[in-house]
């Protein structure tokens, strides 16, 4: 099983087929994947991108998240109400 650095398992996702899957943001492949990926969409991954820049292995790991301004600016993978939804829930749980 491989789960990208955003978070999603990639193996449950239906674009697996065709993107080829992801790994996290302290893989030893992971710029290597990055790149694969700028080149496959036009535009670097900004959750792989940020996991990399920061050593952060996945972004539900990040002291920034769910509140990460590239997340909420981008939308991928999570949109902006579900954003929001984890940032009331963590505060209402004092996480």
């Amino acid at each position: 099983m491989s789960t990208a650095a955003c978070g999603i398992n990639c193996d449950v996702c239906k674009l697996k087929t065709s993107c080829g899957g992801c790994v996290s943001g302290v893989d030893p492949k992971a710029q290597e994947r990055s790149l694969e990926l700028k080149e496959m969409l036009g535009a670097l991954c900004p959750a792989l991108d940020c996991a990399i820049k920061r050593g952060q292995d996945y972004c539900l790991r990040c002291d920034d998240f769910p509140s990460c301004k590239r997340l909420y600016k981008w939308e991928i993978p999570y949109s902006r109400v579900l954003l929001d939804l984890l940032k009331d829930f963590k505060e209402k749980s004092g996480l």
